[in-house]
């Protein structure tokens, strides 16, 4: 039998005999490559160790110490986990199984008797016997029928069994006379699934459908090493311990209640708060910086979707529209972007006022899945900080400097420094997504990475995550949970002036078209809301607290006056705060004060009604101060007005003086 050219990843090739296998080939590379190998990459695809190579191929053997060794692990750990949960309860039915971002998962159907947190350690203990069992796992071909009277009796397995089969077969793994169909490269036997953990029970839908039977989503994780495995242990404390949707329910900030709406978040006193805050701050900032504020409705002519291109590009996100009866369509708007044109168009310009900058708090609709939603993160109503500005052809590169910098100045009140910076650019192949103009994406993508190169800024270029209408530059951060989220976005327009026939009349007397930018600095309230939930882990700094002070008499009835007029002087100052004439101890309402994250708290007894003072704790301290009261009360304006900094700014500073 000839032999057959392998391509390694430096480029390397090398002859081998036809019908090795890719442990063979890393075998005669290097024993110690052989030993930390645990899958193979042939051809850009993951494939197990004992893949058969018997055609010319490019190989990149896979380690334990990389991404795809990662994958590989926990494609195993999926696998075991349904043996595990089968061979317990031998009727239940299976959805899919798989890789999440740190781990794996399976789903259940158990009917009457779902699978819940409760029956974890027993499946984690089959689990362990599993691994301890030294199973080979080898990958065979079962052809489509015997894969279907396997699954007899299951729904879901029986559907993924026909859209999995290529040429009538089907790839599966035995363990422990259990039949597992998988096409998901695992290592070579169960005992390399080192160390592992499930981690929880959560509802996900079959095919990820409301509408579709809701399974148990079993979700673990697995590691090579012990100290690995305790890492992401961690990870995923403090993950929980910063999840918005955690804190929002401890802190009472918001509420989502399926039954009134998924995807529908119910603002509570104090979590209304911190937003109207943000509102507040963002309008005296934007119109600070020559920005006009303005209010637009949240339903519009499905035409005008049609022209902009929301209609052809975007439909799958948009809710139906809404037939009046008379002819009329009304859409509700998933971008304030021809809401903005109407008002540019709505009077003739001229090139004295351009940019003409346009910004709204505008509410917008998204028609998104039920799978997809998430706390404030994913929703279908949001309020985006939204902005447009309007420029000559030679304004472009200093109004996106400008907009840059205040973007980070905002960033700086806020104390946000963990973020990047990604271009993102159209996939020229995918003219369904995008719109075909060659000439109009190559213009606008050079300008955009021609401005970033000007400031001297780091980036990342990213193909296919562009608007349909043009390039932009994404601000990327990370959730608590780890997922990359856009924070802010700027992004560079040439289609929807000509598509909407814009003009102003130039200095020659002529029509001209402008370029659009669109621009928003802190994304929509509800996600700016819950990152900044989660980056302060909910002891939002003073300016933002929903009640920034908490004033405690230590007898109701003799220090209560002090405390009463003490909260209407920081209340005329626009101070957030309140007395608590709850009748509990002092210590009890200290605790609960400390545990609602508020920032100051006054304690008030006879000493401070002798001297006018007060016993100032902060958050997150132990020990108290005593204050005279006028003292304390200008330092906290002090440090509202400051927006209460006290992290580093560098990297903002830095960008500033750009």
């Amino acid at each position: 039998m000839a032999d057959i050219e392998v391509t390694l990843a430096d480029g390397a090739k090398r002859s081998v005999e036809n019908g090795s296998s890719v442990l063979e080939v890393a075998k005669a590379i290097s024993t110690s490559l052989a030993k930390k190998a645990v899958a193979g990459k042939v051809n850009d695809k993951i494939v197990s160790l004992n893949q058969i190579l018997d055609e010319d191929v490019k190989l990149e053997i896979v380690t334990k110490d990389s991404e795809e060794g990662l994958q590989v692990v926990w494609n195993t750990g999926a696998i075991v986990l349904e043996a595990a949960v089968q061979s317990i309860y031998p009727d239940i039915h299976f959805g899919t199984k798989g890789n999440v971002e740190h781990g794996f998962y399976c789903d259940t159907d158990n009917g009457a008797e779902q699978i819940s947190v409760d029956s974890l350690p027993a499946i984690e203990d089959k689990m362990s016997e599993l691994i301890k069992a030294q199973i080979p796992l080898k990958q065979e071909l079962i052809s489509e029928n015997d894969a279907l009277k396997i699954v007899d009796g299951d729904p879901y397995q029986a559907k993924l069994v026909h859209a999995n089969a290529k040429d009538g077969k089907i790839s599966a793994y035995n363990i422990a006379d259990m039949t597992i169909l998988s096409n998901a490269a695992v290592l070579e036997n169960t005992k390399d699934v080192k160390v592992f953990k499930l981690l929880s029970v959560a509802g996900a839908y079959w095919e990820g459908k409301s509408s579709n039977p809701m399974l148990q989503r079993i979700y673990g994780t697995a590691f090579f090493k012990q100290k690995e495995l305790d890492a992401e242990l961690s990870r995923q404390r403090e993950a929980h311990d910063r999840d918005h949707r955690v804190i929002g329910n401890n802190l009472d900030l918001f509420f989502v209640d399926p039954k009134v709406g998924a995807g529908l978040p119910y603002w509570m006193p104090k979590g209304a708060t911190i937003r109207r805050t943000i509102e507040r701050y963002i309008i005296d900032k934007e119109v600070a910086n020559g920005y006009q504020h303005v209010y637009t409705p949240v339903l519009m002519n499905l035409d005008a979707y049609k022209t902009s291109g929301h209609w052809e590009h975007y439909r799958e996100d948009m809710f139906p529209p809404m037939d009046m009866g008379d002819g009329e369509m009304l859409e509700l708007r998933p971008m304030n972007c021809p809401s903005h044109i109407q008002i540019y168009k709505h009077h003739i310009r001229s090139y004295r006022e351009l940019p003409i900058r346009i910004a709204e708090l505008g509410m917008m609709h998204r028609y998104e899945k039920s799978g997809a939603l998430s706390g404030l993160q994913r929703v279908r109503e949001m309020t985006l900080n939204d902005g447009h500005t309007f420029v000559a052809p030679d304004q472009i590169q200093d109004e996106f400097k400008k907009i840059l910098k205040l973007m980070v100045d905002v960033y700086d009140d806020f104390d946000i420094t963990d973020y990047t910076f990604r271009l993102s650019y159209r996939d020229p192949k995918n003219t369904k997504k995008y719109f075909d103009d060659d000439a109009m994406w190559n213009k606008s993508q050079a300008m955009l990475k021609a401005a970033m190169d000007d400031l001297g800024l780091k980036y990342v270029e990213a193909e296919g995550e562009a608007a349909f209408y043009g390039p932009k530059l994404d601000v990327q951060t990370k959730t608590a949970l780890g997922n990359e989220e856009t924070l802010s976005t700027i992004q560079l327009d040439f289609m929807l002036p000509e598509r909407f026939d814009l003009h102003y009349v130039g200095a020659d007397g002529e029509e001209h078209r402008p370029v659009m930018i669109h621009r928003g600095l802190v994304s929509t309230m509800e996600r700016f809301t819950a990152y900044l939930t989660e980056i302060y882990k909910g002891a939002f700094p003073t300016w933002l607290a929903p009640k920034q002070v908490t004033i405690i008499p230590v007898n109701q009835k003799l220090h209560g006056d002090y405390a009463e007029k003490l909260r209407q002087k920081m209340a005329d100052k626009k101070i957030r705060v309140n007395v608590d004439k709850r009748n509990e101890k002092m210590g009890y309402k200290i605790r609960e004060a400390q545990t609602q994250k508020i920032p100051y708290v006054l304690v008030v007894g006879d000493q401070e009604l002798a001297n006018g003072s007060v016993s100032v704790r902060k958050y997150g301290q132990k020990e108290s101060e005593s204050e005279n009261n006028n003292m304390f009360i200008d330092s906290l304006i002090a440090e509202i007005q400051n927006y209460s900094r006290t992290g580093d700014s560098s990297k903002n500073d830095e960008l500033l003086k750009c």
